[in-house]
């Protein structure tokens, strides 16, 4: 099956990419307007950049009229964001968080959900999230420039909130007590949590 990408309409292209290159990490952030109004959604196109500064990416896309969603409005006026990872615990509270409110709703309250105080940021971090990093706004870029379809959003991390229970007992991660939720095609999700999760060393000689 051969698919021109040139050609292809903008629903088909994302449901190709969005079905395939799974699974994807949810990034459930949040941030507050230059008002002080609070905003906590998820985002699946989100990867860590480098680690020389620990720098992490969102690409939230546009809104379906073409402008900018909260979150990136958020961050470039505040230059402040926290990344929560989503467990399977909060799963239904993060996808309600998705619905497209009306600017001044609470997504937290929408969703049943408390806030933690950040230390070196402004918005809140999610309780029962096992991973929250505090982040500073590097950049926000429209993409494409002259029309954007996204807005490219790299952080750098200044501090993280891990929660021990997630630690093995050689204080590594482990992927079952972690047990977070990844975004797959359609309405489909994965969990870090599986039986068929392995490990695979290193070639040999590879430097660490």
């Amino acid at each position: 099956m051969y698919i021109d990408f040139t050609g292809l309409p903008a629903r088909q292209a994302y449901f190709w990419l969005a079905s395939t290159v799974t699974p994807r990490p949810v990034a459930w952030v949040s941030t507050v307007s230059a008002s002080g109004q609070p905003n906590l959604a998820p985002f699946s196109f989100f990867q860590v950049v480098t680690h020389t500064p620990p720098t992490l990416m969102i690409c939230p896309l546009a809104n379906s009229d073409g402008s900018m969603k909260d979150t990136p409005a958020n961050i470039e006026a505040t230059g402040e964001f926290v990344v929560n990872l989503v467990p399977h615990a909060l799963v239904q509270q993060m996808n309600q968080t998705s619905f497209g409110f009306e600017r001044g709703v609470s997504e937290w309250e929408k969703a049943g959900l408390s806030g933690l105080t950040s230390q070196k940021v402004a918005p809140r971090r999610v309780l029962g999230a096992p991973v929250a990093f505090e982040c500073r706004k590097v950049g926000v870029t429209p993409y494409p420039a002259d029309k954007p379809s996204c807005w490219i959003v790299l952080g750098e991390v200044v501090a993280a909130h891990v929660d021990p229970a997630i630690l093995a007992p050689d204080h590594q991660v482990d992927p079952d007590r972690l047990d977070l939720v990844s975004r797959m095609g359609a309405d489909w999700y994965g969990r870090t949590k599986s039986d068929l999760n392995f490990e695979l060393p290193r070639p040999e000689g590879w430097a660490r």
